[in-house]
């Protein structure tokens, strides 16, 4: 049965590959932003009603938030799908191939639901580069009965359990006091100088955090014209660690250092939070080895990993999904060679031949896991118990 079944899922998948591959292409030639995907949640749903899923778009009060289900089984599999872009470079984190990838494993595990006795949900998860949508979606109950997660991500080399950072998102704004910046500047107060003690503050910080901590960001507003002191700046900033807690004491540190602007100049500071925390990843075992001899098995290879490997640790709000139930994200090569996500040229890989075969066996590579585990009685006790 095993290979009967795995034969019928393959060819699913098979059967759609142009379909998959032009859902792919056309993702990527109409990026949307984060809470925005507007077109991408109504290409993936319509695509998936009509291969026979019920459903449910706008769920968990998102209106690009969506469940697909398909099946009736006791063991229920999740597949994300993340289809937001980039300001400025595009699907330069390739999540055109998430998507389509996800609706490939989706349809798939709708062949052989009847079969395994299982119910797979497509989980349409809008806004993973800034804003959570996963985690909002967890706190809502979309996960709640779900028993395993996964998807896949495009990357320049294949990786079964990549590291993933813990991160927050800061958003800081100071208020000062507008004046002349020739005839008066003494009566104003410089906001724009607060933040430039600030980023002082924490390039010095950096200094004295562990290698794999990070802290970055952007000044999003920095004053209007050079003659008036300015009055209001605002930045955007990560802050990512190993785990949940250390962040948060990294999180104090960099908060200190904003804090140190506004008494410096005496304007007023304000921190809120861009999105909710990511969390560190939990890599479940069974499910990255299945995945691993099921990639392997359509020529997919995992290089020994390097200690730069290590160091390019990235963040996602599917780490928060592994917390809550069994999860994996291996990466999915697209033969960018050297090039890297969130740059124009990772874009231009996303929609070449290497990225479209990425999409059919990272969706084959699941949909395989997803039968192995539903087979394995003693993984399937595992994942569904009370």
């Amino acid at each position: 049965m095993h290979d009967r079944t795995k034969a019928a899922a393959k060819a699913a998948i098979d059967q759609e590959a142009d379909r998959l591959v032009a859902l792919s292409h056309r993702l990527h030639a109409h990026p949307e932003l984060g809470f925005e995907e507007e077109r991408a949640c109504a290409w993936l749903t319509d695509e998936l009603s009509s291969r026979g899923f019920a459903v449910r778009a706008g769920v968990c009060d998102l209106p690009t938030a969506f469940v697909a289900t398909a099946g009736s089984g006791p063991l229920v599999i999740g597949v994300c799908a993340e289809y937001d872009a980039l300001p400025g470079v595009g699907h330069a984190c390739g999540h055109n191939v998430i998507a389509a990838a996800a609706v490939a494993a989706g349809l798939a595990l709708a062949r052989v639901a009847d079969d395994l006795g299982i119910t797979v949900k497509v989980l349409g998860t809008p806004a993973e580069e800034n804003g959570g949508g996963k985690v909002l979606m967890i706190e809502r109950g979309a996960f709640d009965d779900v028993h395993a997660a996964m998807m896949v991500h495009p990357a320049p080399r294949e990786r079964l359990a990549p590291p993933v950072l813990a991160r927050a998102q800061l958003h800081v704004e100071y208020e000062g006091r507008p004046a002349h910046a020739s005839a008066c500047p003494e009566e104003g107060i410089n906001a724009a100088d607060a933040l430039t003690v600030a980023q002082v503050a924490i390039g010095l910080l950096r200094q004295h955090v562990p290698a794999d901590q990070r802290i970055h960001g952007i000044v999003t507003e920095g004053g209007q014209v050079p003659n008036v002191v300015p009055a209001h700046t605002s930045a955007d900033y990560y802050v990512r660690a190993r785990t949940l807690a250390e962040l948060s004491v990294l999180e104090t540190r960099v908060r200190a250092c904003f804090e140190a602007g506004a008494v410096a100049t005496g304007s007023r500071l304000s921190i809120g939070t861009a999105s909710p925390a990511y969390s560190e990843f939990r890599h479940d075992g069974p499910l990255s080895e299945s995945y691993r001899r099921n990639a392997e098995a359509l020529g997919r290879m995992f290089p020994e990993v390097t200690p730069a490997d290590e160091r390019m640790a990235a963040s996602t709000d599917m780490a928060n999904v592994s917390l809550v139930v069994p999860a994996i994200q291996p990466l999915v090569s697209i033969g960018s060679g050297p090039v890297g996500q969130h740059q124009e040229e990772f874009a231009a890989f996303a929609v070449r031949p290497a990225a479209d075969r990425a999409l059919l066996d990272g969706g084959t590579a699941m949909a395989w896991t997803a039968i192995d585990i539903a087979l394995d009685e003693e993984q399937r006790r595992r994942l569904i118990r009370p």
